[in-house]
C-alpha cells in the first residue's frame, strides 16, 4: 500500500495495491504495520457504512473534545469528492481544506486525522464507509457549512441534496469564533 502525503499534514491520500485476476480482485483496506510505519498509530473502534445516491453532499461534520475521530474513509463502490477541512487550533494550514476523488476502481482511501471536518459529494451512486478512533457521541457532534464562500470548495454537484441539519450549520468565520480558535 502506498500512503501519500498531502498538502495538509496529518492528512494521507492512501492506495492500496490490488491484485486482480479471472475472478476478481483482492486488496488488504487496512493493515496497521504499513500505517504504524508512517506514524499513524490509530485504534479503529468503530465502522460505519452508508449509502448515497449521486449528487448528495453529506457534511462537512466533526466531533469534538474528547470524542474527536480520525477516520479513514473509502467507497466500496461508485465514486465521490471527499473532503477534509483543518480545524485544529493554531494549525499553519486552519480553515484550509484538502479533497480528493475516491473511486471504486482506484479503491484509494483518505485518511483523516482528529481536528478536521470531514465530508463528501456523491458523483456516483456508493457505498461509503469509514473507519472511526472514537465512539459517536451526538452531543459532541459539530459542522461547517458546505459551501462556506471562503473554503469555496467546488463539490462537482449542481443541486446537491443535502441533510435539514448540513444546510445550518455555521461558516469558518463563525466557527472560529464560537470555537475560540477551532478545535
Amino acid at each position: 500500500m502506498e500512503i501519500r502525503e498531502t498538502p495538509i499534514k496529518d492528512v494521507y491520500e492512501i492506495y492500496p495495491k490490488v491484485f486482480k485476476d479471472a475472478r476478481g480482485y483482492f486488496l488488504e483496506s487496512y493493515r496497521q504495520d504499513s500505517f504504524e510505519k508512517k506514524g499513524l498509530n490509530t485504534t479503529w473502534v468503530q465502522d460505519n457504512q452508508s449509502y448515497s445516491e449521486a449528487g448528495i453532499v453529506r457534511g462537512l461534520h466533526f466531533q469534538k473534545g474528547e470524542h474527536a475521530q480520525a477516520k479513514l474513509v473509502r467507497v466500496i463502490s461508485g465514486k465521490v469528492l471527499d473532503v477534509c477541512v483543518d480545524l485544529r487550533k493554531g494549525s499553519a494550514t486552519y480553515g484550509k481544506f484538502h479533497s480528493v476523488v475516491l473511486d471504486e476502481k482506484l479503491q484509494n482511501m483518505l485518511y483523516v486525522p482528529k481536528g478536521f471536518a470531514h465530508g463528501f459529494a456523491v458523483w456516483e451512486d456508493a457505498v461509503f464507509t469509514y473507519k472511526c478512533s472514537n465512539l459517536y457521541n451526538k452531543e459532541s457532534e459539530g459542522g461547517i457549512i458546505w459551501n462556506d464562500k471562503q473554503l469555496s470548495i467546488d463539490w462537482g454537484v449542481d443541486e446537491p441534496l443535502l441533510s435539514e441539519k448540513d444546510q445550518l450549520w455555521p461558516d469558518v468565520e463563525k466557527f472560529t469564533e464560537i470555537s475560540k480558535g477551532g478545535l
